[in-house]
C-alpha cells in the first residue's frame, strides 16, 4: 500500500531554510494502519506519501489477532499470549520508528493524528468476542502511539464515526466540500484511496491546521 508522491530522500524546504512542517495521519486497523502524511496549509493541505504500516509482526501471524485462540474464541492467558502481545509490540515500535524517520528525511514531523474504531475499555464489555476484538484494537492502538511518541511525535486520537463533524467545525468546512476535497487529495495517488485513507489524512488535516 506504498504510494509514493514524491521522493522521501528530499527535504522540502521554507522560505527560511528551514524544514516543511508536516503531520501524519494513522487509521489503525487489526494487525495494520493505514499512514499518511501531510504537508502544507490548513487552507491547502498537500499529500506527500500514504502506505501500509505493520503493527502485528508478518511473520508470525498469530500476532493479527493475538487475542483469538479460534473464531470467537478467546486465547488462554498464558506463556503463548504474551509471547505475542510481546512480538506485536517489539515489532510495531519497530515500523513505527522506521516510519517516522524516513519521513523527518523530507518534512518536520512532530505530531500525528490517529483514527481508530472504537475507544470503549474492553474491560466493560460482556460480550466475550466483541471484548477480544477491543483488546486487540487497544493493543494496536497503544503499540502505534507509544512507537510514535518514542520517537518525539505527539498524537491526537480520535474515533473515526466522530471525525468528519469535528472537522468540518475545526476546519470550518461543510462535511460535503470537507468529504469532495479529502477525495481530490488523493487523486494523484498511484494505487487506492480508500476510507481509512481519507481518514488518516484527515487527521493529519487537522493536527496540521491546529
Amino acid at each position: 500500500m506504498a504510494l509514493r508522491l514524491v521522493s522521501l530522500r528530499k527535504r522540502t524546504l521554507t522560505r527560511s531554510g528551514q524544514a516543511e512542517q508536516a503531520a501524519a495521519g494513522f487509521t489503525v486497523k487489526s494487525g495494520w494502519a493505514c499512514a499518511v502524511l501531510i504537508a502544507g496549509t490548513r487552507s491547502s493541505p498537500r499529500l506527500i506519501d500514504s502506505r501500509r504500516v505493520e503493527i502485528s509482526d508478518p511473520d508470525i501471524p498469530d500476532t493479527k489477532q493475538p487475542y483469538h485462540a479460534g473464531f470467537g474464541t478467546a486465547r488462554d492467558a498464558g506463556d503463548e499470549l504474551k509471547r505475542l502481545v510481546g512480538s506485536v509490540k517489539t515489532h510495531g515500535r519497530k515500523s513505527m520508528s522506521s516510519l517516522i524517520g524516513e519521513y523527518r528525511k523530507t518534512a518536520n514531523l512532530t505530531a500525528a493524528g490517529v483514527v481508530v474504531g472504537s475507544l470503549i475499555d474492553p474491560k466493560t464489555i460482556g460480550n466475550d468476542h466483541i471484548r477480544i476484538h477491543a483488546m486487540e484494537g487497544q493493543l494496536f492502538r497503544e503499540v502505534l502511539i507509544a512507537g510514535a511518541e518514542r520517537s518525539g511525535v505527539h498524537c491526537s486520537v480520535w474515533r473515526e464515526r466522530d471525525l468528519y463533524a469535528l472537522a468540518a467545525k475545526q476546519l470550518k468546512i461543510a462535511e460535503a466540500v470537507l468529504r469532495k476535497r479529502l477525495t481530490a487529495l488523493g487523486d494523484n495517488t498511484d494505487g487506492g484511496w480508500r476510507a481509512e485513507h481519507k481518514a488518516a489524512a484527515l487527521a493529519a488535516w487537522m493536527v496540521l491546521s491546529s
